[in-house]
């Protein structure tokens, strides 16, 4: 009996110890993606000291540990330095690991995303993605040609932005796969997570999407056949044309800008004059 009571008494205490395995993954990753956010934002900016743990675990309502947890791995991003006795400290962005997931999310997820960082980012793609499709054709199995028609397929029948980019992430995803090479398929989570801005930002619609379907259908055919040369150009023409609606894009943001700007001054003008009219 006594060794039961032993027993079931242990178990009582397991138990909390288990749901706090279970929350503290959440916690740190609630603390994790709301400082990563607002240090992409420059809420935080570069130099600027994070504040003392004491506050962070006031602000979050966490322990210590879950704080530094946090910080820990803001850390191995590339987005801060820690150092005793001096502080936790925003680097600059050169430092920042940018292909990983999470910064990629929290600097492509804002309400504005960084343009001239989609647009490198395109450039980063036109280098790794026509050489992967180059590769598929090369490499791909009958289960990845199937996967890649599959999504081809789902591309030309969406009816909606969350169909389409679904199809679409998995049109290039499955080519990534094709390769069979474990270096160009570590860019999954970084293709995945750029995919979502790239369509709100450079496409903005399903109809602009199903313009680039003729490029991705040649680029799906091309493997089909195994010719690598077809599908490194195919591939190449549907990240130009991802890369002109960018720069279109940008170019009109730009002159709304100019043009309000210069509204707003006109306007600060004419109020200028008619108060020094009145004084008169």
């Amino acid at each position: 009996m006594a060794n039961s009571r032993e027993r079931s008494g242990a178990e009582g205490v397991a138990k909390p110890r288990t749901a706090d395995r279970r929350i503290k993954p959440r916690r740190i990753r609630s603390v994790l993606t709301t400082l990563g956010r607002e240090i992409a934002q420059d809420l935080i900016p570069v130099g600027t000291a994070l504040p003392p743990e004491p506050d962070l675990e006031a602000r979050f309502g966490v322990g210590r540990g879950v704080v530094r947890e946090a910080v820990k791995t803001l850390a191995a991003k590339g987005m801060v330095s820690v150092r005793p006795r001096h502080g936790t400290h925003v680097l600059p962005r050169a430092e920042w690991s940018l292909l990983d997931r999470d910064v990629l999310s929290w600097l492509v997820g804002q309400k504005e995303p960084d343009r001239d960082l989609l647009l490198a980012i395109q450039e980063v793609r036109s280098i790794i993605e026509p050489a992967a499709a180059a590769l598929a054709a090369e490499r791909a199995t009958r289960n990845d040609r199937w996967r890649i028609n599959t999504a081809l397929a789902a591309m030309e029948t969406a009816q909606d932005e969350a169909s389409a980019i679904t199809a679409d992430k998995a049109f290039h995803l499955a080519i990534l796969d094709a390769t069979h090479n474990p270096v160009l398929q570590g860019f999954r989570g970084a293709i995945d997570t750029i995919l979502n801005t790239v369509f709100d930002v450079a496409v903005g619609s399903v109809g602009w999407f199903k313009d680039n379907l003729p490029n991705h259908a040649a680029a799906a055919r091309a493997i089909e056949s195994g010719d690598a040369d077809k599908a490194r150009i195919a591939m190449e023409r549907v990240l130009d044309y991802t890369k002109l609606k960018l720069s279109n894009r940008r170019t009109t943001i730009a002159a709304a800008e100019r043009r309000s700007a210069t509204g707003t001054s006109t306007k600060r003008a004419v109020v200028k004059k008619t108060n020094i009219k009145r004084k008169k």
